[in-house]
């Protein structure tokens, strides 16, 4: 399993998309290396989590094809993780597609944003190479070959918004995104359901500070307690690697800076396009 993380930065980007700050300014003079798209990750060459309106720019910057994407899981309609008006371009004169159908696995609210989204431009052409399935939290499902548990997220009363275990030939990822805890219950379904991670990202939105896993996102102190529910529960091991990513202007992060603190809790911290094999 080749894991991807195509973009670590959180809703607003990093540096900020309209932010003066000395940091977002030190960014910009800084270039590339410190950027920080909108969250995504990818697996292997055709399955997505997420999709952000970085996703075209994401596709030639790390060299992926978005044509032969068949599966793409959607964690929760907020913009920054579901950008859906680029659905209406898949077909038609605007595309030679390699995989025929994209399916999008979402919660009721990311089916809603779905509809809105390309209603006024989606063509007949088009429509039928994106596929919608609604799915919910502690759902069970096979895509592309893979295995995919469904976990409710700490995020938001608005929606059922979605962790996702991703299974394949034996290797799993747990992707921890846009959420404040991991409860009790999200574990023992895991581990009722056979999941064994091998990487796990961790939402650090707060960098080095803390939600007290009661906030909309983590800091690392919230993700050192999870990690250590998650060994507690067998569903990870000393082998495991724990990443941290989607991290906000206001912490600073810095790649260095990042690294640095990631490794003193025994972390590696994610950075655009940076890749994980398993």
């Amino acid at each position: 399993m080749k894991i991807t993380f195509l973009g670590t930065g959180a809703a607003e980007g990093v540096p900020a998309q309209f932010c003066n700050c000395d940091f977002c300014n030190s960014v910009r003079a800084l270039g590339q290396g410190e950027v920080r798209t909108r969250s995504q990750v990818l697996i292997d060459e055709n399955l997505l989590i997420d999709f952000p309106p970085e996703a075209y720019y994401h596709s030639f910057a790390f060299g992926f094809n978005l044509s032969r994407v068949k599966t793409l899981l959607v964690t929760h309609s907020h913009m920054d993780h579901f950008y859906a008006h680029d659905f209406i371009l898949r077909g038609y004169k605007y595309a030679t597609l390699e995989e025929a159908v994209l399916t999008v696995y979402g919660n009721e609210e990311v089916y809603k944003v779905f509809r809105e989204c390309t209603a006024r431009e989606m063509k007949p052409e088009v429509e039928h190479h994106v596929r919608f399935e609604k799915i919910s939290s502690y759902s069970v499902f096979t895509a592309d070959g893979c295995k995919i548990i469904a976990l409710p997220a700490e995020h938001t009363n608005k929606e059922d918004a979605l962790l996702f275990y991703v299974e394949r030939e034996g290797n799993g990822y747990l992707h921890l995104h846009d959420t404040g805890n991991l409860s009790a219950q999200a574990i023992r379904f895991l581990k009722q359901n056979g999941a064994k991670a091998n990487v796990v990202a961790y939402d650090c939105t707060f960098g080095e500070g803390s939600g007290n896993l009661k906030a909309r996102h983590m800091g690392i102190e919230d993700a050192s307690i999870i990690r250590r529910l998650l060994e507690e529960s067998g569903i990870t091991d000393g082998e495991t690697k724990n990443i941290l990513t989607h991290f906000s202007h206001n912490s600073k992060p810095y790649r260095a800076d990042m690294e640095k603190l990631a490794s003193s809790r025994g972390f590696l911290a994610a950075h655009d396009g940076m890749v994980i094999n398993v």
